[in-house]
């Protein structure tokens, strides 16, 4: 059996900002009915954090819970879990129209961290980054593939994409963020 590995292996590059692979993370996409008590109380426990508001991410201690769609959440957990976390929920949610997916192996993530993070984003994405806060979840595009990402409180921007667009997301990310590029417009 070969060993599990990350996208691009825990890739880093220092510009005017930081930019990282973040490794392994464990993802688990829910779909069912996002009002439903029984799935909120699903979610609760395998992440320790609370349904989020739509475009909305919240953080427990067990893991993170994304709004991706008016069916859908995104799970964020300990890689090694997420197994457990999709045999958990679908036994919880046994008697609901529900759907979970471990999608660990599907998707890359990386994260944009520093001073100008908004800016490195920014250059890529047609969202409105000034306006990103924390707990805001933004589902767009980096230059012309699919993304989701969100700031934490500390300004750090988590981007997640698709893992067969990962070398190509890294590197527009490292072009971004190279040093003399800062446009300032964000600063």
């Amino acid at each position: 059996m070969s060993d599990v590995v990350s996208a691009l292996m825990g890739a880093k590059s220092d510009g005017f900002c930081k930019v990282e692979e973040a490794g392994l993370v464990g993802m688990v996409t829910l779909r069912g009915d996002l009002a439903s008590k029984t799935l909120e109380k699903a979610v609760k426990a395998a992440t320790g954090a609370g349904m989020p508001d739509t475009c909305g991410i919240n953080a427990g201690d067990k893991g993170k819970v994304a709004w991706m769609s008016p069916d859908e959440l995104l799970l964020m957990v300990d890689h090694g879990a997420a197994d457990g976390v999709v045999s958990d929920l679908t036994q919880a949610l046994s008697g609901e129209h529900a759907l979970a997916v471990n999608v660990s192996d599907a998707r890359a993530v990386f994260h944009v961290s520093g001073e100008g993070a908004r800016e490195v984003v920014a250059k890529l994405s047609p969202a409105d980054i000034a306006a990103l806060e924390p707990g805001t979840l933004r589902r767009s595009r980096l230059a012309q593939v699919p993304a989701a990402f969100h700031m934490d409180d500390d300004g750090m921007i988590e981007l997640v994409c698709f893992r067969s667009v990962a070398a190509y997301v890294f590197g527009l990310l490292e072009n971004a963020a190279k040093p003399g590029s800062e446009v300032g417009y964000l600063a």
